[in-house]
């Protein structure tokens, strides 16, 4: 007589071990930013059903435009958020940029020269910003917070407290299209897809994801955390920049309040509801577009249906809230 247990083959397969078991509920959990795609398609329809002005070709326009400015400030700071550090000074950056170009156009210095100068005055602001965090261990939180603070108050110096119009400078940027694209959306979309391509295709990028994971192993791997450091907040100094000239085409003028917290708390809750981790070592721009959109969306929206501009802010935080505790929820339960 054998004493092998009797085959099982016989036995039925139990549908959480079978292949594809779960159908389209399990396919559509394996792709990424599956639910904010889905918010999105929410908020476009009901505004679409509830306002006619909203699915326009002018309004769309007018959409893609306001959302290039935030997407410039959201890739860098996808980028730096991804290496672990934080920048909270880039809204208040391109208020100086903004208020500094305005400046030397409405003082009669040509626009390539303003354009040279803007730029490398943000990124000095971001390398000093990363030479303070780097070399003092000053929490980017704080250093950056303080930072923005202080930037503030130069750009309305830089102001004295004025509106200073530029005329017709920089209006092809700022209003005209190039096959129906915006140019302001043109420069987006480069900048998006170059901080795409660094993120996954480079080192730098393979090393920003190490430094953000642990920065104390990625030093010890080899990597040049304090150069990586210095780099990244450079750039998010040179995108702050762009940004401002971005935003000072579009506006025709620089005003006091132009940029500043508004427009970088915008950029922060695009890139963590885009799933960018607060602590680093995770991050994508493509979620950092849809969160860019949907914000966009959300503003566009409530303007259309005359919601008091008050609640576009809280809706900001609130979103920016309800994501950071998202956020922290799937980190822990990855744990």
């Amino acid at each position: 007589m054998s004493l092998e247990a009797p085959p099982e083959a016989s036995a039925p397969t139990t549908p959480a071990s079978a292949p594809g078991a779960g159908g389209p509920l399990r396919m559509l959990r394996g792709v990424p930013h599956t639910g904010l795609v889905a918010v999105l398609i929410l908020v476009v329809t009901y505004a679409g059903l509830e306002t006619d002005s909203f699915s326009t070709s002018t309004n769309v326009t007018n959409i893609l435009r306001q959302v290039s400015v935030t997407a410039v400030i959201a890739a860098g700071l996808t980028l730096l958020m991804t290496a672990g550090g934080m920048d909270f000074s880039m809204g208040s950056n391109a208020s100086v940029t903004t208020a500094v170009a305005a400046q030397l156009l409405a003082h009669g210095r040509s626009t390539a020269f303003t354009v040279v100068v803007s730029l490398l005055l943000a990124t000095a602001v971001g390398l000093v910003n990363g030479a303070v965090v780097t070399f003092t261990h000053v929490a980017p939180f704080v250093a950056t917070l303080a930072s923005a603070t202080l930037l503030d108050g130069v750009a309305l110096l830089v102001l004295d407290g004025q509106a200073v119009s530029i005329g017709t400078k920089l209006f092809s940027l700022g209003n005209n299209s190039t096959l129906g694209l915006p140019h302001l959306l043109i420069v987006a979309l480069v900048v998006l897809a170059s901080a795409a391509v660094v993120m996954r295709f480079t080192v730098f990028g393979r090393d920003a994801y190490a430094i953000g994971g642990n920065e104390h192993v990625a030093r010890l791997s080899g990597i040049n955390v304090t150069w990586h450091k210095l780099a990244l907040y450079g750039l998010t100094g040179a995108l702050s920049g762009l940004a401002g000239l971005m935003l000072l085409s579009r506006l025709g003028s620089s005003s006091p309040g132009t940029g500043g917290l508004t427009l970088q708390l915008t950029a922060v809750a695009a890139v963590v509801i885009g799933g960018t981790a607060l602590a680093g070592g995770q991050g994508t721009v493509v979620g950092t577009v849809l969160g860019v959109l949907l914000l966009g969306v959300v503003a566009n929206a409530l303007n259309l249906l005359q919601v008091s501009s008050y609640f576009q802010q809280i809706s900001v935080g609130g979103v920016l809230l309800v994501a950071a505790m998202a956020n922290q929820l799937q980190k822990a339960s990855r744990h």
